[in-house]
């Protein structure tokens, strides 16, 4: 998986067995100059899921895919420089204010702490999945009970913007990918569930389903992205109609959004 953004692509670089993926590291690409990827290992050793870059303070948000770990990179000398930095985990009071911790061991050995277990009193965060960044705050979603999140970058708060178990609308489960349209609207994609890529309204955060995938009941929807003109959307069926990975189909969705 690729997210990009206009100054870097950071890949998140999978392993095969489970004890490798827990231990996964991030790659940076450059899809403008087509020169190799690097592997970016100051951005922690862990199960990988999603990333964000936010272009202003020059920091990455990283999601893992376990029911207890979040974290934010903070490169050395900025963007678009990966290769050191600090990587922190999050603490959260009563109130939604968030302070970021060190880890101290960012690449731990298979009989080393792990990374997400470093730190004390750090938030436990159930299944990250889908992270993006638009106009200071990232969004993320967490699979283990079907939350979409809220930080902002200035304030530093954070808040859940969509919570299964108490919504008086519940039409979105089984939450996944995320992407933000031009006008502030949060899309969010379904693994499983209905199918649906669901709309947050950026305004009254009221969720309403946008489309739905039908006879694809095995698949999962995943990569929502908007053209650069935010007039067309794009996103993909994993399997397609199939059981396979390798049969997967792409669609496009022509606005206004």
């Amino acid at each position: 998986m690729c997210k990009t953004t206009s100054q870097l692509a950071i890949v998140l670089g999978r392993g095969v067995l489970g004890a490798r993926r827990r231990r996964a590291s991030q790659w940076e690409c450059f899809p403008l100059t087509g020169q190799p990827a690097v592997r970016r290992s100051a951005l922690g050793s862990f199960k990988h899921e999603a990333a964000a870059v936010d272009p202003v303070f020059g920091h990455v948000y990283l999601t893992e895919d376990e029911t207890d770990g979040c974290y934010c990179f903070v490169p050395s000398s900025g963007l678009p420089n990966l290769g050191s930095g600090t990587l922190q985990v999050a603490k959260i009071a009563s109130n939604g204010a968030v302070t970021w911790a060190n880890v101290p061991n960012p690449t731990p050995g298979f009989f080393s702490t792990r990374t997400r277990k470093q730190v004390s009193g750090a938030y436990q965060f159930n299944g990250g999945e889908g992270c993006f960044y638009h106009d200071g705050i990232v969004y993320f979603t967490t699979k283990g009970d079907n939350r979409v999140w809220a930080y902002d970058t200035v304030t530093h708060f954070l808040d859940v913007i969509y919570d299964v178990a108490t919504n008086t609308d519940p039409v979105l489960t089984g939450v996944d990918n995320v992407t933000v349209s031009s006008t502030g609207d949060i899309l969010v994609a379904e693994d499983g569930g209905d199918m649906q890529i669901v709309v947050i309204n950026g305004d009254t955060l009221a969720p309403q389903p946008l489309l739905q995938v039908t006879g694809q009941s095995g698949s999962v929807l995943a990569g929502p992205a908007f053209s650069p003109d935010g007039s067309r959307l794009y996103f993909s069926s994993q399997r397609g109609n199939s059981s396979s990975s390798r049969r997967g189909i792409t669609y496009e969705i022509s606005g206004p959004f």
